[in-house]
């Protein structure tokens, strides 16, 4: 990754914080003071090197913690809500961002809510606990699942 492609992941995280949602590659572009193309190519560049997800179409997907998609980890954050992608995402928007933070998700066994606060970087509660199904050594076979 070289700084040019850095600076688009910059450019694309920062437009997902301001927007609320994954931009464009067209958004970035402006934002960043580059074509569309060059965007793109970039995106795809950083998509091999794991630094963000596309999908299918090339467009943003997952740029974690953010996810583009509705999930099961909305997070309020600074007055503000966003996707996460998972679990541990849902904690990192707020870390992300440097604010306190608060989402809810359920029980995939018995669907009960569980409500999560994180303030000053810690959980109000710490009993809560969930199972990655997947070893962390083969997420990115299949990302999108994990």
């Amino acid at each position: 990754m070289d700084r040019a492609d850095i600076d688009v992941r910059n450019a694309t995280y920062r437009q997902f914080v301001t927007l609320g949602r994954a931009a464009t590659a067209a958004e970035v572009a402006v934002a960043a003071g580059l074509a569309a193309d060059a965007v793109q190519a970039s995106w795809r560049r950083l998509h091999d090197a794991h630094a963000l997800v596309l999908d299918d179409a090339g467009s943003i997907r997952m740029a974690n913690p953010f996810a583009a998609r509705a999930t099961d980890f909305q997070v309020e954050a600074a007055g503000r809500s966003w996707y996460a992608n998972c679990a541990w995402d849902a904690f990192g928007i707020g870390a992300a961002l440097g604010v306190d933070s608060r989402f809810e998700t359920h029980c995939a066994d018995c669907g009960e809510t569980i409500p999560i606060t994180v303030r000053d970087g810690r959980p109000d509660d710490t009993s809560p606990v969930w199972h990655v199904l997947v070893p962390a050594a083969r997420w990115w076979a299949d990302i999108g699942f994990t």
